[in-house]
């Protein structure tokens, strides 16, 4: 078979001019009046709907510290798992299992003065309690 030897299955059909007088005018098959009788019409789909009634979000959306959840440590767990003079930092806690990340990110920490610390612990990189900073100082601990 060669290229000159192809022929079309179907004879070409021409496409249909309606609403343009002979026996094809008026509405010509697309009923009576409104946008889906109208030439070029365009009916909106369903997902935009949805989106025009949802609320916008105005204004300045402040992305900082107010957004940030800080992990909560209590002593109680960090007397469990921390021997004297060991130096306390997120990095330590993430790899003892005692914080998780959040998001894919070390999250801020913030140790709670929950049980008692008996042991001498050094903090850095934390944020800590009132009640917490007394029982470390009491305890010998230091925070950096």
């Amino acid at each position: 078979m060669q290229l000159k030897d192809l022929k079309p299955i179907h004879r070409n059909k021409r496409k249909m001019r309606i609403a343009r007088g002979g026996k094809k005018g008026t509405t010509s098959g697309r009923g009576t009046k409104g946008q889906k009788s109208r030439a070029g019409h365009n009916i909106r789909p369903a997902e935009r709907d949805m989106i025009k009634k949802m609320p916008k979000l105005r204004g300045y959306r402040f992305k900082g510290a107010a957004g940030k959840e800080n992990a909560i440590v209590n002593l109680k767990s960090l007397e469990a798992k921390f021997a004297g003079g060991d130096t306390v930092t997120p990095a330590v806690l993430l790899e003892k299992g005692i914080i998780s990340r959040k998001s894919g990110r070390l999250p801020a920490v913030k140790i709670l003065g929950a049980g008692e610390l008996k042991k001498k612990l050094f903090f850095k990189e934390c944020l800590v309690s009132e009640s917490a900073k007394e029982s470390i100082e009491k305890a010998g601990g230091k925070i950096m």
